[in-house]
């Protein structure tokens, strides 16, 4: 039984390697020497360059892109409003907002900013818990020119000065007792 079964799977790697032989891979599958040169035709697609953004898109204006917090105390938030302006031909419809993490919230407008128009989004920052530098971004995605569109912020925050300890109350001193 042993030598049935070695000879039919002899059989059957042979019938595929002569099938394989028989099949050619198509020219993309075939390996290519390292020193050869690049395939030529359509199957070596170079890459499509990006499209040209939309000259009668919405365009962002902010009148600050980077916002530096300097020195703010441990647990309030840390906020600020960026404020921009449409300067573009179109309406921009702002679809999201989100920051880097989640101590980073930014607020948008849901309705659409009109060419000349102005608005604000407004970036919360969770200081409680996170002494040291503040490096982060909000990327907005609309349909401006510049989508994703990137804000950023930066700062220190400060930790929370160490609350005294109350001064230890002394025991209650013994009664003696009564004679």
């Amino acid at each position: 039984m042993k030598k049935v079964f070695i000879t039919l799977f002899c059989l059957a790697i042979s019938a595929a390697a002569v099938n394989a032989q028989n099949n050619p891979a198509t020219p993309a599958q075939q390996p290519q020497h390292p020193m050869a040169p690049p395939p030529q035709g359509p199957a070596a697609a170079t890459p499509a360059a990006p499209a040209p953004p939309d000259e009668n898109a919405g365009k962002f204006k902010f009148e600050e892109e980077t916002h530096d917090f300097k020195e703010v105390p441990e647990g309030p938030l840390a906020e600020y409003d960026f404020e921009f302006k449409n300067v573009g031909k179109s309406p921009i419809v702002i679809t999201e907002a989100h920051g880097s993490c989640g101590c980073t919230v930014p607020k948008w407008p849901s309705e659409p900013i009109l060419p000349k128009h102005k608005a604000v989004i407004h970036v919360a920052y969770t200081t409680q818990g996170r002494v040291g530098m503040i490096n982060k971004d909000v990327i907005i995605t609309s349909n401006a020119q510049q989508s994703p569109m990137r804000l950023h912020i930066t700062g220190t925050v400060k930790a929370k000065p160490a609350e005294a300890a109350p001064a230890p109350v002394p025991p209650p001193a013994p009664v003696a007792p009564k004679k």
